[in-house]
């Protein structure tokens, strides 16, 4: 079997070729063992019990109670979505802070933190934050890239924030408790909000003129009764949505999976509401959340006959030689491994790195004693990251779908760049002080 080990390598690369060339992942991940899995039976080079082992991978994927909390997630940021509550909150939050310089940049990030926090889908949150307040935003003078970079940065608080379906995926594949990822990545996701408004705050300070404040006559809704009407009807009910989800998670009243239900379901009430549930509404819904999951199973089964082809033919022993035997222990794996990520989410969305490459990396983590709590909440950093970084990021590409044709794809890139500096430099402490992450879980009763 040892004359056979080159087949590993070559695996690997034939389907980053396949993606390459732009075939769907899933199909490519199991064209690509379908093939080399003939080939290694072939030529003896691994026990075919392999093959027979994989109907019992993807019947175990079916029964995998973790993953029934994607579609239920997705189904909560999209009815959220077509409710119009981040319309609302948009509005409302621009007349709070309105009055302030800045103002209605700092009412973004808020609005992109609380909907992070009860939809965790990003291209929802860029794409609502990008249509109704960019704008306003240049409607009152605005610096485009400050309007542009900090709604895109804030749309990618949905991979941090908790519920996040980034988390949801990276805990199914860590092998580690969703609530426990979901409760350490209260603090950094916290930490990126805060780093946002800070940096907002000070641009508006040095520069005025670059975030000016909105006129009297745009903030006035007839009065401060009024007004505190509005910030209880439209702020009270999706805060209640995100105790009710997370609080169950955090007190262990319920799993992830069980508060991804109670979240639906009180993502159709908030609907109820606003009077836009209806039958036509409720079927688009489910028509996209179908759509989504079961993109992400076929990737999943995809990437199981990979994997398990991939280790039939010794792969998996060549990927953790060379990644176990790095220069510097911990500190060159960690190094390679957050570089690999960043790079790669440039290209390839979030779904395809938890499936592919966290497999090949996580089992040297876990050799080399790392928390693996800690280690999932920065890989969910870094993919936040990379999301926001030019030429490729996905947030990016969200954006510039719904921006005016007078602003160019430069000055999003250059709206951006400061606040990746500011996730790299949360991402940093968190991996500098891990009890950033450890912190909320051991005071938990997370299931």
């Amino acid at each position: 079997m040892a004359g056979y080990d080159w087949l590993g390598p070559l695996m690997f690369a034939g389907a980053l070729l396949i993606l390459a060339l732009g075939y769907p992942v899933a199909f490519s991940l199991g064209g690509t063992a379908i093939a080399f899995g003939l080939v290694g039976w072939a030529v003896g080079a691994f026990d075919p019990i392999f093959m027979t082992a994989l109907p019992g991978r993807i019947f175990g994927i079916m029964q995998n109670y973790t993953l029934l909390a994607i579609p239920y997630f997705i189904f909560l940021g999209v009815i959220l979505e077509k409710s119009g509550i981040a319309e609302q909150l948009l509005e409302t939050m621009g007349i709070l802070f309105g009055r302030l310089r800045g103002g209605l940049a700092l009412a973004v990030v808020l609005v992109g933190a609380l909907l992070a926090a009860t939809t965790g889908v990003v291209a929802a949150t860029v794409v609502a934050m990008g249509l109704i307040s960019l704008p306003i935003m240049l409607r009152y003078g605005y610096d485009r890239g400050l309007a542009t970079g900090v709604i895109a940065a804030s749309g990618t608080l949905g991979q941090i924030i908790p519920p996040s379906v980034v988390l949801v995926v990276l805990g199914d594949q860590l092998g580690v408790s969703v609530g426990s990822l979901f409760v350490g990545s209260i603090v950094p996701g916290l930490m990126m909000t805060g780093a946002f408004a800070a940096y907002v705050a000070l641009i508006a300070f040095l520069k005025p003129d670059l975030a000016p404040a909105l006129p009297e006559s745009v903030r006035d809704v007839g009065g401060r009764r009024l007004l505190l009407r509005r910030v209880m009807t439209v702020m009270v009910p999706p805060l209640v949505l995100i105790l009710l989800v997370l609080g169950s998670i955090f007190f262990g009243i319920a799993t992830p999976t069980e508060a991804g239900a109670i979240g639906a379901l009180g993502a159709m009430g908030l609907a109820k509401l606003n009077n836009r549930l209806d039958w036509r509404s409720l079927r688009q819904a489910c028509d996209n959340t179908l759509r989504i999951s079961s993109m992400v199973i076929f990737i999943l089964i995809g990437s199981t006959a990979f994997s398990l082809v991939f280790r039939g033919v010794h792969g998996d022993r060549f990927m953790f030689d060379l990644l176990a035997n790095l220069p510097g222990g911990q500190v060159g794996f960690l190094f390679v491994n957050m570089l690999t990520i960043f790079i790669l989410g440039f290209f390839i969305d979030f779904f395809e790195i938890a499936f592919i490459v966290v497999p090949l990396f996580a089992p040297v983590a876990q050799t080399l004693g790392m928390d693996m709590i800690w280690y999932g909440v920065i890989l969910g950093a870094n993919l936040q990251t990379s999301f926001l970084t030019p030429p490729f990021g996905f947030a990016l590409f969200y954006l510039r779908g719904v921006t005016p044709p007078e602003i160019k794809t430069e000055t999003i890139y250059r709206g951006v760049i400061p606040f990746i500096g500011l996730q790299l430099v949360v991402l940093l402490a968190v991996i500098i002080f891990p009890d950033l992450v450890s912190f909320l879980p051991s005071l938990s009763k997370v299931q």
